[in-house]
């Protein structure tokens, strides 16, 4: 049972970096001179895929896809320890795969390290922010019972922070390390993506700390 959902996080993960590079690639074709509709573009398909592959996977593994929810779920008793690092372990992996994949369907060398430099204080506030807002959401559903609303509601909230934070909102370790790969519209250069981490994980244990004061009963749900 666990291979069929580390499975399923290596490969809802894949197509998310697809999702994310692909759709950032073919923005800058068919946009090259309008930055705003490029990132309209990414915006959009990055939210239909999310929301798309949570459908696809939820019922099997939680659909997951990031390390920061998997470290959350186990904070939150809610998730065992032992699995915790092999599914960080396949999100980061199916992350790598997914933008190879994405850079080769665009005829594009299999791995081309961006030299998009993201590193600023504003920006790693905004990853702070994009990253307590995602998993506050997710797990304020999780232990109100409402887990119907997960996917629709995730994907709205990560189309609508590609806008309101300044990073772009990542939000998430493995998209992180995934992007370092494509040189493209949604790359990050590998020496911006620790901090961007970094602030991913305050993000998350900010996050904990709220959802255990706001919400200290957990209801219905073992998993996002």
């Amino acid at each position: 049972m666990l291979n069929r959902k580390l499975a399923a996080e290596a490969t809802g993960t894949a197509f998310l970096l697809i999702g994310v590079v692909g759709s950032g690639i073919m923005a800058e074709r068919l946009s090259p001179n309008d930055v705003g509709l490029q990132l309209f573009q990414n915006a959009a398909a990055t939210a239909a895929v999310l929301l798309a592959i949570i459908v696809m996977f939820g019922p099997l593994s939680g659909a997951h896809f990031n390390p920061a929810v998997t470290l959350a779920d186990w904070a939150l008793g809610s998730f065992p320890r032992r699995h915790v690092l092999a599914y960080i372990c396949a999100q980061i992996t199916g992350a790598v795969v997914g933008t190879v994949v994405a850079n080769l369907m665009f005829d594009l060398d299999a791995v081309n390290w961006s030299t998009k430099t993201r590193s600023a204080g504003h920006l790693w506030l905004g990853e702070v922010i994009a990253t307590v807002g995602l998993v506050a959401l997710i797990f304020s559903l999780v232990r109100t019972g409402r887990l119907r609303l997960v996917a629709g509601s995730v994907a709205a909230y990560i189309g609508g922070a590609y806008y309101f934070t300044s990073s772009t909102s990542f939000a998430n370790p493995a998209v992180t390390i995934g992007r370092m790969f494509s040189d493209t519209f949604a790359g990050i250069e590998p020496a911006s993506a620790p901090m961007f981490i970094v602030m991913q994980l305050i993000g998350l244990v900010l996050a904990v700390g709220l959802i255990r004061f706001v919400y200290p009963d957990t209801q219905a749900a073992s998993n996002p």
